[in-house]
């Protein structure tokens, strides 16, 4: 995974880059009727029930646009909250504040969303090893948001791009000429680099798993698309040699039954890209 450096640049620059895209110029709805000395308050108020996510976030936007905004917090991230809650007030210049409100509940809605799907998946689980990671099916530019979600609600982050961990997925075994070749060749390229990476290794069947057990060097193997059943005999075939992980359409109606199955891991794509919104909204008070 990636360092806790970068993924505080990642955020920074995802602040950035939303700024510079929603305030152009200016603000010129608040500079036209606003004084640039004016004061004013406004609270961060739920509109749904859910898990509350991005608060952290929301404070480092503020910070931003104005150092002089001051946040108080009556709601941590990663709590459940109800209609009516009220997670923080924000005060300070309100040019500034109205320059931070899109960008803070755009954010926040979207991590709240992720983060609540996310919670339903890990009680789901509950009681089991198994346990939920995300994927790299995530929204261009802000992945880095998401995944943080994620964490919020529970769960664990799978890699975070292309560059922190090897995955071996279908496409790539196909075009490098089999399951074997591609372990040896990774392993190979990873050797005259000097790169320290996980390997992960897809398998689309039980004679693909067998033959990925003949290879050295596996952290993880991706058991993709399997039923129950063959699930079953896949987790028994690996036993302890590496760690196991279900992926391929599993839903909040299925998790546990492939928990069941005794995998370490359950990877979801669903939890990143398809929620809906939390509804929220930042109200002057």
């Amino acid at each position: 995974m990636i360092s806790e450096a970068k993924f505080n640049k990642e955020i920074d620059l995802i602040i950035v880059n939303a700024i510079r895209e929603d305030i152009g110029d200016g603000d010129h709805s608040s500079l036209a009727c606003i004084p640039y000395d004016a004061k004013g308050k406004a609270k961060l108020l739920v509109k749904e029930d859910g898990i509350i996510a991005g608060i952290d976030f929301a404070k480092r936007v503020f910070d931003y646009v104005d150092p002089g905004l001051k946040i108080e917090t009556l709601i941590e991230d990663g709590s459940e909250v109800k209609y009516g809650d009220i997670c923080f007030y924000v005060s300070g210049n309100s040019q500034s504040i109205l320059k931070s409100e899109r960008l803070v509940l755009n954010a926040m809605q979207r991590m709240s969303a992720i983060a609540t799907k996310t919670k339903k998946f890990v009680d789901l689980l509950e009681g089991t090893k198994t346990k939920i990671l995300d994927t790299r099916k995530t929204t261009p530019g802000i992945r880095a948001l998401e995944k943080w979600a994620v964490k919020i609600g529970g769960g664990e982050n799978h890699r975070f791009a292309l560059y922190d961990m090897i995955m071996l997925k279908d496409n790539h075994i196909d075009f490098c000429g089999g399951i074997t070749k591609a372990i040896n060749q990774t392993k190979q390229y990873l050797k005259e680099n000097h790169i320290d990476l996980k390997i992960i290794v897809e398998a689309r069947n039980l004679k693909e798993i067998e033959e990925i057990l003949q290879n050295e060097g596996v952290y993880r193997i991706l058991i993709d698309n399997f039923n129950y059943e063959d699930t079953r005999k896949a987790v028994a075939l690996i036993g302890d040699t590496c760690l196991t992980e279900s992926s391929g359409g599993i839903t909040l109606e299925t998790a546990r039954k492939y928990a069941d199955c005794g995998v370490d891991y359950i990877s979801s794509g669903a939890i990143t890209h398809s929620v809906y919104n939390m509804d929220l909204s930042l109200k002057a008070i």
